[in-house]
């Protein structure tokens, strides 16, 4: 039996004797299975072949967690510190002893989520690595699981799994697409997680969203006006991307300013096309 890896996603499936046919998350719109075919790996192979997870402190309170060589899409996972403990932010699609031990020593998880399904990784694995740390799951997203625990929380609307940190759900690039907020971050003036739900730009000064990156699938109006509402009552000054993105002050006003324009092209109040 093994708990087996998709290597185009890295989101770790159920434990059976024989990989899953295919990738169910890969097999749909917003992801895609490579040309070579759908292939499939576990955590000890990877650790066999060299993969290591490295820990970088971003700010005091956050260290960022990064398998080399990547895994799957290749999110780089964040770890909040709280008083109450650590919240994981979109786990590694790998994980390994000593890999625990490096977490462990950064104070260990109290709880993990993500921002949507194509980030989970190995999420059950480490959840039970922390003495079944609580994953809290959109429940509009809970059929996208590949593999179920009892420590799942489905969540709807906005959750709170530590002090100061807030989950708020913005649809989108999927219905139950999230963020995270934590309001202690970037000296007090708060910071978004943003995951997929919205990209940051590689100018650190804009963002986008998306209904597949990809295969660039856009979203309707609707759907953008929607995350512009129910970030409006959250306040940052800072916005982390997965995959080492950063927009390091004003990130509400970028957000609104690159959105707003989003919904401007949608409309097509410009004249230059």
């Amino acid at each position: 039996m093994a708990l087996w890896i998709c290597t185009a996603c890295g989101l770790e499936h159920e434990d059976t004797a024989e990989p899953p046919p295919l990738c169910e998350i890969c097999n749909e719109e917003r992801q895609f299975v490579p040309l070579t075919g759908q292939a499939w790996t576990t955590s000890d192979q990877l650790e066999a072949g060299g993969s290591q997870l490295h820990s970088a402190l971003v700010e005091p309170g956050l260290h960022r967690l990064s398998v080399v060589p990547r895994v799957g899409i290749g999110q780089q996972a964040l770890l909040v510190q709280t008083s109450a403990g650590n919240l994981l932010w979109e786990p590694p699609g790998f994980i390994s002893d000593e890999a625990v031990r490096a977490v462990r020593d950064l104070g260990g998880v109290a709880a993990i989520s993500g921002s949507h399904p194509h980030l989970m990784g190995a999420m059950v694995s480490w959840s039970q690595a922390f003495r079944t740390a609580p994953i809290y799951v959109a429940a509009a997203d809970r059929a996208w699981t590949r593999r179920p625990g009892p420590a799942i929380v489905h969540w709807s609307g906005e959750a709170s799994p530590l002090p100061g940190i807030r989950l708020v759900q913005c649809g989108g690039h999927f219905a139950g697409s999230s963020v995270l907020h934590w309001a202690n971050g970037a000296e007090g003036r708060g910071v978004i997680f943003t995951g997929d739900t919205i990209f940051i730009g590689p100018d650190g000064r804009s963002v986008s969203a998306m209904r597949s990156y990809p295969n660039l699938l856009p979203l309707p109006e609707g759907a953008i006006s929607q995350i512009l509402d129910r970030l409006d009552p959250l306040a940052y000054d800072r916005a982390y991307g997965s995959f080492g993105q950063v927009i390091p002050a004003e990130a509400r006003e970028v957000v609104r300013r690159s959105l707003a324009r989003y919904v401007e092209w949608s409309r097509g109040e410009v004249d230059d096309y």
